[in-house]
């Protein structure tokens, strides 16, 4: 594997979020609408207007995947700024690969973690119910089953995201 520059920078925001997510829990706006900002800014210096725009369109299409994982209470919005910013660093192609290796390494995650705690029959009802649900009354947020309501484990979901984006530059 050899990444160009843009990719190794956007591991490194990545793992920098991923420090800072399971540390604090949160990832700082400063650290995503700064990496989100540079890599267009960088995109424009070196490939003028055009690679601003694949910049651009990286940062959006990111943004538009994870953004309805948000708005259904089921992730953080720091993970949804920190998969565009990645976005921004890597174009559109490849935030696709990244926010699906992303999902996959989040679900590898959530069962590991769901075993270590002792929580699998909790964790099976809560997705039982989250996808009956869903069935009944349409994509939408179950009052019981978001961020806010969980009292259940949270995964800092940077990780997941920064092996995605890894995982997304190594297997291209």
């Amino acid at each position: 594997m050899h990444a160009t520059p843009p990719e190794s920078v956007a591991v490194a925001v990545a793992l920098v979020a991923a420090v800072f997510d399971v540390h604090t829990r949160r990832i700082p706006n400063l650290l995503t609408f700064g990496a989100a900002a540079a890599a267009i800014l960088a995109a424009a210096a070196v490939g003028g207007l055009s690679a601003a725009g694949t910049s651009a369109a990286g940062w959006l299409l990111a943004l538009g995947i994870w953004l309805p994982i948000y708005a259904l209470g089921g992730m953080g919005a720091g993970d949804v700024k920190l998969m565009a910013a990645v976005g921004a660093w890597i174009g559109p192609g490849a935030a696709i690969f990244a926010a699906l290796y992303a999902g996959i390494a989040g679900a590898v995650m959530a069962i590991g973690v769901a075993i270590a705690r002792r929580c699998v029959r909790q964790t099976y009802a809560n997705v039982s119910l989250l996808v009956t649900h869903w069935r009944v009354a349409g994509f939408a947020p179950h009052a019981q089953l978001t961020l806010e309501s969980a009292t259940t484990v949270k995964l800092p979901y940077a990780v997941p995201i920064c092996v995605g984006t890894f995982l997304a530059i190594w297997l291209q």
